[in-house]
């Protein structure tokens, strides 16, 4: 008679928790011991102390600037006006104090920086966009596209972009915004150009005394282009049609969905 043989008594183990008498409160032992309090309020005043220092001492001072993306000329006017920062310390430097210089260069439209530590300032710079030339008798300046006077110039500076024409008695400040109503609205036309992709060359952008514009290229042919309103659009279609429609003499966009393309108009007398 076979012996059958009974399974084995598993063996259990049991984890005893401590014993917390009634009433007692566990809080003493969540918080920090002394000498850590000690540890940590001296490592936090040696990080003030060291801030400090670094502030007003010449440990980190600044002692070089580097202009970037900005061609020469924006790089030249952006270091002179940052150059009296010099030997402030990098860690007090402001985005204010830095903005409060620069925001007066006509020819800067944005910057943003950064601390090269030990001793240097990185600053990043996007420049203006010229996108015209206006004209008051013998003398020009420079037009941004967003309507600040860059730069005075010489006539025949910037021969690819368009002129604007304004009276005589239109005050142009460097770096104001361009006054003249009829000058800005040509203006919108010039940006807009450039936004619809017309890459060709317009001689001339003027607005009429009915608020409507026209751009003129330099085989003479004239872009009515109507209200200031879908200007990139109108340029879009102006740079498709011109290649099909052959010599014309004009081109009316002031109806988009329809422009139409005309002989070279009557020359009056």
């Amino acid at each position: 008679m076979a012996a059958v043989s009974r399974p084995g008594r598993g063996r259990a183990a049991v984890l005893l928790f401590p014993r917390v008498e009634p009433g007692a409160s566990s809080l003493p032992r969540l918080l920090p011991s002394g000498r850590s309090l000690l540890t940590g309020f001296a490592l936090l005043g040696a990080g003030a102390l060291a801030y400090l220092g670094a502030r007003e001492t010449s440990v980190f001072a600044l002692r070089s600037i580097e202009v970037r993306g900005a061609p020469p000329r924006v790089a030249r006017h952006v270091e002179a006006a940052l150059r009296p920062l010099e030997g402030h310390s990098l860690v007090s430097l402001q985005a204010a104090e830095i903005s409060r210089r620069l925001q007066g260069l006509p020819d800067v439209a944005g910057f943003s920086y950064d601390r090269a530590f030990p001793h240097s300032l990185r600053v990043f710079i996007s420049p203006a966009r010229s996108v015209a030339v206006v004209r008051q008798g013998a003398k020009a300046w420079v037009v941004a596209s967003d309507g600040r006077i860059v730069r005075q110039t010489w006539p025949g500076a910037a021969p690819r972009l368009p002129r604007i024409w304004v009276p005589s008695a239109v005050a142009l400040v460097v770096g104001s915004p361009l006054a003249d109503p009829a000058a800005s609205s040509a203006l919108q036309a010039a940006v807009a150009a450039q936004a619809g992709g017309f890459t060709a060359r317009i001689a001339l952008v003027r607005s009429a005394s009915d608020h409507e514009l026209f751009a003129s290229l330099p085989s003479g042919v004239e872009l009515r282009l109507g209200s200031a309103t879908d200007l990139a659009l109108k340029f879009a279609i102006a740079r498709r049609v011109l290649p099909l429609a052959g010599p014309v003499g004009y081109l009316d966009l002031s109806v988009p969905e329809r422009p139409i393309a005309g002989g070279k108009p009557k020359v009056g007398g």
